[in-house]
């Protein structure tokens, strides 16, 4: 089946044409995607300005006739952390609804979690083990740990790299007393989760994923995107470390010049190194495998699951 899939997040807002079948992998045919960069949208930290609300009614619009289009038979949609945390989210979507029809489900932190593990875990098959999954939002970092594809630990933290950077690292580049205050506070949120995440032992294989572990690994010297999905990707807690503290006195300017840094994110770089280097410090990590899939291929994992026509003896 065609599947339309609206991501909703906290720095862009991306929609995605699939073919899906159950017992198969979801084939990419078309992309569409804005940086609304809607988490900076919230006024106050609280409502979602009507600025970042026009904005997203205007890309739900293009995405509706993107999916007429392209024959797509049915429509996944999703937010995360910006419209989570937004006090007016059931006015602006319940608007989208009435415009459009298009139904936007929120997703607590922990859904976001368990769907990214169960993305990873199909990526990496049960060979992989116990399974660690990290993912740095621009709103929140997801970890989920567990040997099965429901994870057995699965916690959101306030610690995307977006929202970091706004509350903390305000100057360009930020100073020293912003970072290493910025770096306490991380390392104190991590670290309360520590003993639930690492009770039952470490991991067989710590995996990450997102867009900002992503750009960490191509700038430490990971193959870029442009090789494909299957080449493999690892960063290494040694190289993450000089690369954190590099990143931290260099101006956005200068990080947008770097191997596989977006000018749209370099800004929030920093921020996203110091928690990936916190929760890989704090979690005895030499090196993390970098996972092509996550939130949104689990969402669309799930919905394949769902799914009963078409199988033998159906």
């Amino acid at each position: 089946m065609r599947l339309g899939v609206l991501d909703v997040g906290s720095n862009t807002v991306h929609f995605l044409v699939v073919d899906a079948y159950r017992g198969a992998r979801p084939t990419p045919v078309y992309s569409h995607k804005a940086e609304l960069r809607l988490g900076d949208h919230l006024e106050d930290g609280t409502r979602l300005s009507e600025e970042g609300a026009q904005q997203l009614r205007a890309f739900v619009r293009e995405a509706l006739q993107i999916a007429e289009d392209k024959g797509v038979e049915e429509l996944l949609a999703f937010a995360t952390s910006a419209v989570r945390d937004a006090a007016n989210a059931d006015e602006v979507l319940a608007q989208i609804r009435e415009e459009s029809d298009a139904h936007i489900q929120v997703l607590t932190g922990q859904d976001e979690a368990r769907l990214t593990f169960l993305a990873a875990r199909r990526w990496f098959g049960w060979s992989s083990g116990k399974l660690l999954v990290l993912d740095i939002g621009g709103g929140s970092l997801e970890i989920a740990e567990g040997v099965d594809e429901e994870p057995d630990v699965a916690i959101s933290l306030p610690l995307g790299a977006s929202r970091l950077t706004r509350d903390w690292l305000t100057s360009d580049p930020p100073s020293p007393e912003q970072v290493r205050q910025l770096r306490r506070y991380v390392r104190a949120e991590i670290g309360r989760q520590a003993g639930q995440v690492m009770r039952d032992g470490r991991p067989d294989r710590a995996v990450a994923t997102s867009k900002t572990f992503r750009q960490l690994a191509r700038t430490a010297g990971a193959a870029p995107s442009s090789e494909g999905p299957y080449i493999r990707r690892r960063l290494s807690h040694s190289d993450l470390t000089k690369l954190s503290d590099k990143l931290a006195v260099m101006s956005a300017a200068d990080r947008a010049q770097m191997p596989g840094v977006s000018r749209g994110r370099a800004g929030q770089l920093a921020a996203g190194a110091i928690v990936a280097d916190a929760v890989m410090d704090l979690f005895d990590l030499e090196e993390l495998f970098i996972c092509p899939w996550a939130l949104r291929e689990g969402v669309i994992l799930r919905r394949l699951d769902a799914l009963t026509t078409g199988l033998p003896g159906r």
